[in-house]
Formats: C-alpha cells, sequence, structure tokens
C-alpha cells in the first residue's frame, strides 16, 4: 500500500510538469489592419513564446500562395526576437493583400515547437472597394505608366566584375607591348653574294689600272705594285696557293708545273722588273709597260677556266641569346593576340548586357 502511494505521487509531480511544460508554448496571432482596399496589404505577425533552444518551425507559404481564397500571401519576413520572463519570443510577418471585396476569415497559423504542433486564433480581413465618382467622369485619370525598377546590384554585378577582368587583361597586354617593344626584333638579313671568276676579277682590275693610265704615269712603283698585287690574288683564286705571301720565284716554280712554259716566262718577266722597279728603283720604258700589261692579260686568258658568274645565298646562324629573344617575342605576340580576341569578346557581351538591363 505504501509503495502504490509512492506511484501514485511520482504520476502526479510527472502530469504536472507535463502541463507545466505544455503551458509555457503559447502562439498569439494578430493583424495590423482589419480592413484595406484592393490591392492594398496588411501585415499578419504570428508571436511564438518558448523556452529557450526551442525547435520552431513555421508554416511555409509560396509567394501568391492563397491563406485563404481570395487572400494572397505576398511574402514572409522574420520579425523580432526577444527574451521576456526567461523566455524566448520569436515573431513571423506574412504580408496579405486581396483584389476582391469581401470580408475574408484569415485562419489559424500552425506552428510546430519541438515536434508538437500549435496553431494561432483565427482572424478577420475586411476588404473594401475605392469609391469612383461616376458624377464626375472628367476627373478620371489614366493609369500611370510602369515604374522603372530601381538598378540592384544583383543585376550589374556579372556585368561588373566582367569590366574588372576586361581592365585586368588590357594593362597585361599593356605591359606585354611594352616588353615586345623594349625587346628588339632579332633581324637576320640574307645576303646573297656573288661569285665573281678569278680570271674576270682580275681583268676588271686591270681595265682599272688602264683606265687610270698608271702604265705612262712617273709614279711606276705604285703601277706594277697594283699590276703584280691583281696577278698574285688571281694566281692564288685559280690555282689555290696562296700567291700573296710567296715571292715571286715561289710562285713562278709551283706554276710550271701546270701551266704554258711560254706564258710563265713571260710573267717571269714581270715579276723581275716589278721587282726592280719597287726594291732597286729601276726606270721601266712606256712600251715596256705595256708589254708587261699585255703579258699580264695573256697569263690570264692561258690559264683562265670556263666557269660562268654564280650566286650564293648566305642565311646568318642565330645564336642562343638572339634564339631565345626570337621564341620570346613569339610567345608575347601569341599571347597579346589571345588576350586581344577575349577581350574584344568580353568588351561585346558586357556591352551587349548593359544594353538589355537598360532596355
Amino acid at each position: 500500500m505504501r509503495y502504490l502511494k509512492t506511484i501514485i505521487c511520482v504520476m502526479c509531480l510527472l502530469g504536472i510538469s507535463f502541463c507545466g511544460h505544455a503551458q509555457t508554448v503559447q502562439v498569439e496571432q494578430k493583424i495590423d489592419s482589419v480592413s484595406i482596399l484592393i490591392g492594398q496589404q496588411a501585415h499578419m505577425i504570428v508571436t511564438v513564446t518558448a523556452q529557450h533552444g526551442a525547435k520552431i518551425v513555421w508554416q511555409k507559404f509560396k509567394p501568391s500562395q492563397f491563406i485563404t481564397p481570395g487572400v494572397e500571401v505576398v511574402n514572409s519576413d522574420n520579425g523580432e526576437t526577444s527574451d521576456v520572463d526567461g523566455m524566448t519570443k520569436v515573431s513571423k510577418i506574412y504580408t496579405l493583400t486581396s483584389f476582391d471585396e469581401r470580408l475574408y476569415a484569415i485562419p489559424p497559423v500552425k506552428v510546430s515547437v519541438n515536434g508538437k504542433s500549435y496553431q494561432g486564433t483565427q482572424l478577420a480581413l475586411k476588404v473594401l472597394t475605392v469609391d469612383v465618382d461616376t458624377v464626375h467622369p472628367n476627373q478620371f485619370f489614366p493609369p500611370k505608366d510602369v515604374q522603372n525598377n530601381p538598378f540592384r546590384w544583383a543585376d550589374f554585378s556579372f556585368a561588373f566584375w566582367l569590366s574588372v577582368v576586361l581592365v585586368i587583361l588590357c594593362c597585361i597586354a599593356y605591359y606585354l607591348y611594352s616588353r615586345l617593344k623594349s625587346n628588339k626584333p632579332v633581324i637576320t638579313r640574307i645576303r646573297i653574294v656573288k661569285h665573281i671568276p678569278a680570271h674576270k676579277k682580275a681583268l676588271n682590275e686591270i681595265d682599272k689600272i688602264k683606265s687610270e693610265h698608271m702604265q705612262v704615269s712617273e709614279n711606276q712603283k705604285e703601277y706594277y705594285t697594283k699590276l703584280t698585287d691583281t696577278v698574285r690574288q688571281y694566281i692564288q683564286d685559280r690555282f689555290g696557293f696562296n700567291a700573296m705571301e710567296m715571292t715571286s720565284n715561289e710562285i713562278i716554280y709551283l706554276l710550271r708545273e701546270s701551266g704554258d712554259q711560254k706564258s710563265i716566262d713571260e710573267l717571269h718577266e714581270l715579276f723581275e722588273t716589278a721587282d726592280l722597279v719597287k726594291f732597286a728603283k729601276h726606270s721601266a720604258l712606256i712600251n715596256e709597260n705595256d708589254l708587261n700589261l699585255v703579258n699580264a692579260i695573256k697569263f690570264i686568258d692561258d690559264t683562265k677556266t670556263a666557269t660562268e658568274e654564280t650566286e650564293e645565298k648566305i642565311i646568318p646562324q642565330l645564336s642562343d641569346d638572339e634564339e631565345k629573344s626570337r621564341k620570346s617575342r613569339m610567345t608575347i605576340k601569341s599571347l597579346i593576340s589571345v588576350i586581344a580576341v577575349v577581350v574584344v569578346v568580353l568588351l561585346v557581351y558586357i556591352l551587349y548586357s548593359v544594353y538589355q538591363l537598360l532596355g
């Protein structure tokens, strides 16, 4: 009997505690205006008072959803949250509107607190029409134009950030252009070298000597120096040994192995006369000068080869630094081209987007 009384007391205490806990949740539902004109808005405020940390789930309404036939929920916003007597007070604001004249009954809004369902109180909303003066129709005014919405950051943010990217790309392109301008291009010029046969070059030089009348000049040393230098250069080009650095006897010795003996003897006389004039101050006669000039021409004609004038293209080879510089310029030019294309595309897209927003 004693244990039975104890069990009954514990159950009573639990029931009292449960009832007290249930009474701690309060749902208050009110409206700021009981009557509105057609198209106007009223604000319905639902306030829940519960313990701290309570999980509150509000009844959800989609935009333009009817809370009751004829009354739309425009939107819902969170209201104020405050602490009152150790409890948390949370509110939700529902914006309502209607376009039909009538007295509407607003049903209670359902709220879930810690998984348990609660609801507010039923409200009334009177929707009135606008009085129309049918006696003075001339005072009616046409509907106003649709007001343009103000600019919103969300509409222009994407175009703005694209513009920032566009400016950055332009700066990069300018930097690359400056690098390209400071890095001078490596210019490789292809040279075309004409290979004139040795006998033609020698005969051209002899023609210059004749045109200057050096064989009749008093300065015989200069005449024989130019004449023998021309013949030596021809021998070097024609026979392949360094005649410019050899003595006259050495040249004659090498020529006797492959040339006409008579023409070589005449050439030997030319070299001997030239050596006498240049080193022994010998004075040759005018007809002797002419004869030596003729002998030089004869020797060239007798030993010339049947080769024609040719042209050779010489392409210079780039150094390692020049090759790196050339590749660097090519890379910079490619980057500038790509950036230019991207800039043009972005610019067109940004202008089109702004036009669409403003239009």
